[in-house]
């Protein structure tokens, strides 16, 4: 008796563990499948600057889909934007330009992208001008009357008026969750049927 149940405890510590290494794997295949994340921008998330960029560059863990980027700078009110031109992507960096800031405050950078893994992902980070931009004394107002009126940055393209929605899409982690509780609960009724 003892001869057959010392196999029988070797056969199940192993695959007990066998189970437990086929659900670690299992649930780190998640965060691995998931797509690209952002790095970084210029100017930093939560950062206080003097002078007011010129131009907005955030950074990926990996390259972007070229040419599926929309970025959007706006400004205190949280209506006016300041974004100058399309987005454009060199490698990992995504950037657009900035037309001249106004009032001093927080700023908001909305961003959408479209993965590598062909997913897309949006989100929002900000950054506060701590001194007056040059396009705060200016008004639309001192325009001389009859004459055109000259573009102003804060009329919104259409891609950019979307505000930025949370992040959509990425692998669901509940297949493999799912998955390695099958692996573990068939690995469980194998041993007590061999048991029996």
């Amino acid at each position: 008796m003892t001869i057959t149940s010392a196999p029988r405890g070797a056969f199940l510590r192993s695959a007990l563990v066998a189970a437990l290494i086929g659900l670690l794997a299992l649930l780190g295949a998640g965060p691995a499948a998931a797509h690209d994340v952002l790095e970084g921008s210029d100017p930093a998330d939560g950062s206080q600057v003097a002078t007011a960029p010129s131009r907005v560059t955030l950074t990926f863990g990996e390259a972007p889909t070229p040419n599926t980027a929309t970025i959007t700078v706006v400004g205190p009110d949280g209506t006016t934007h300041y974004e100058s031109g399309a987005a454009t992507s060199d490698g990992e960096q995504i950037s657009v330009g900035v037309a001249p800031l106004g009032a001093a405050g927080r700023y908001e950078i909305g961003y959408r992208v479209v993965s590598s893994d062909g997913h897309p992902i949006s989100g929002a980070l900000s950054f506060t001008l701590t001194t007056p931009g040059p396009a705060a004394t200016t008004t639309p107002a001192a325009a001389a009357p009859g004459s055109p009126a000259a573009p102003s940055a804060a009329t919104p393209s259409p891609a950019a008026s979307a505000a930025p929605a949370a992040d959509e899409g990425g692998t669901p982690a509940w297949p493999f969750v799912l998955l390695a509780v099958v692996v573990v609960i068939g690995a469980v009724a194998l041993v007590l049927r061999r048991r029996a």
